[in-house]
């Protein structure tokens, strides 16, 4: 695994770090639940066409994200995909359910996958890893089967500013990257996905509908 500044700093990497500090561990997750309470209520709202036709839906490693999902479309089977130390005790609804693993391995089966925020955090590597998993859980494109991949996108037409915080974010607290339009394809491309599509529905985070 590559080093990052706050590995060499605190000795474990970022994620490794706050699994063993209750405190930060808590304040990350809070974060990460208000960011995603903001993001899913601007995509309820203006992108419900991404979810039509879709049976069940996995959110990797994306509580709030799935809770938002689950409540807005009731007919939809929603899951939350994570380490099994995160997703431990928490209990589930009429369709929001829970499992617990590493997505380096295997990845529960559903029409559609939902990364948001996943992939900036990994190297190309580790990327095109993970989607190969995912591509091996979702059916064909012909059958309904795709990834929503909800994340960041460089681009001349974007806040410089706000780009250079997040590459500076990621080089130092983890080992990915922001990406633009031709990274994110060269992925997309190299795990064997056939095709994708962008929505610039959420700004610097479009959603990107990549299928099998």
């Amino acid at each position: 695994m590559v080093s990052t500044p706050f590995a060499t700093a605190h000795g474990k990497p970022l994620f490794e770090y706050a699994g063993d500090d209750p405190r930060l561990n808590r304040l990350f997750n809070e974060a990460m639940g208000s960011d995603a309470r903001l993001i899913m209520s601007v995509l309820i709202k203006n992108g419900k066409g991404v979810f039509e036709g879709l049976k069940s839906l996995e959110a990797a490693l994306e509580l709030w994200v799935a809770k938002a999902i689950s409540n807005a479309f009731p007919e939809l089977k929603c899951s939350v995909f994570d380490l099994p130390h995160v997703v431990e005790g928490l209990e589930g609804g009429k369709n929001l359910s829970y499992f617990g693993g590493d997505m380096f391995k295997s990845v529960p089966s559903a029409d559609a996958i939902l990364l948001k925020w996943i992939l900036h955090d990994w190297s190309d590597e580790d990327c095109v890893k993970i989607l190969k998993k995912c591509k091996e859980a979702i059916p064909s494109k012909e059958n309904g089967g795709k990834m929503i991949v909800i994340d960041n996108q460089k681009g001349d037409d974007k806040p410089f500013e706000t780009q250079l915080f997040s590459d500076v974010l990621m080089m130092v607290h983890v080992s990915g990257k922001e990406r633009n339009e031709q990274e994110w394809a060269k992925l997309f491309s190299d795990a064997r996905f056939s095709d994708y599509k962008i929505s610039p529905i959420l700004g610097l985070r479009p959603v990107i509908e990549v299928y099998p």
